[in-house]
């Protein structure tokens, strides 16, 4: 199966997904000067609803690609055009089943692509899930496979995203948080609940984690 996102669909379907989205809700979005000017990135968006990849999608300057569940890709149809969106499929029950996918992730950041990972993995409506930091993890040994950590380490950009209900065009906030840093793979589970502990901040919500430094770029 060819994973290679195609610019002009992700545009297309992003200009049609402003005009819809700007209809149905009031989308307000802050602190897109914190996204790199450049890749790679790593963004770790609150995860809601269904509606959250398309306004990931809107908050982003550039296209993107998504790690996405393995299910998702069942239908042939269906795969090719997530596929074509930049959705990447990843078994989260199986990782071993999804060694080609990393792979092609890790391609994507040596070419400077932004990879959109949601860490609770799956839907948590108005209250945060438990990060998963595996995939943190494996982020944090490829950058020191790739000799990154001094020089060129990864930034790992939160992004808070709440629905304010209202009975016309409910409101949605998105806040992208200031990229943070991790020097080692030890790190990621630690790093993983720095990171969730931001996304609940941005996001209005409550967290119960163990509070750490973190570092950030001012």
């Amino acid at each position: 199966m060819s994973l290679r996102r195609s610019d002009f669909l992700h545009f297309l379907i992003r200009s049609i997904s402003c005009f819809i989205f700007r209809i149905v809700y009031q989308l307000n979005i802050e602190g897109r000067e914190n996204l790199p000017p450049a890749g790679p990135a790593i963004i770790l968006p609150k995860h809601q609803f269904w509606s959250d990849v398309p306004i990931v999608g809107l908050a982003l300057w550039r296209p993107a690609s998504y790690i996405a569940k393995a299910e998702l890709f069942a239908y042939p149809l269906v795969r090719h055009f997530i596929a074509a969106l930049g959705g990447v499929p990843i078994d989260r029950l199986k990782p071993v089943k999804s060694l080609d996918s990393f792979r092609y992730v890790e391609h994507l950041l040596q070419e400077g692509d932004f990879i959109v990972l949601y860490p609770e993995g799956t839907y948590y409506p108005h209250r945060m899930g438990r990060g998963k930091h595996r995939f943190i993890q494996r982020f944090l040994d490829f950058q020191e496979k790739k000799g990154w950590r001094e020089q060129k380490p990864l930034p790992f950009v939160p992004m808070g995203i709440q629905y304010v209900e209202k009975k016309f065009r409910s409101a949605v906030n998105v806040k992208i948080g200031k990229p943070l840093f991790a020097r080692a793979e030890e790190e990621a589970m630690s790093f993983t609940g720095l990171i969730m502990e931001q996304i609940a901040r941005l996001s209005g919500l409550e967290i119960k984690e163990d509070k750490a430094k973190i570092r950030e770029v001012v």
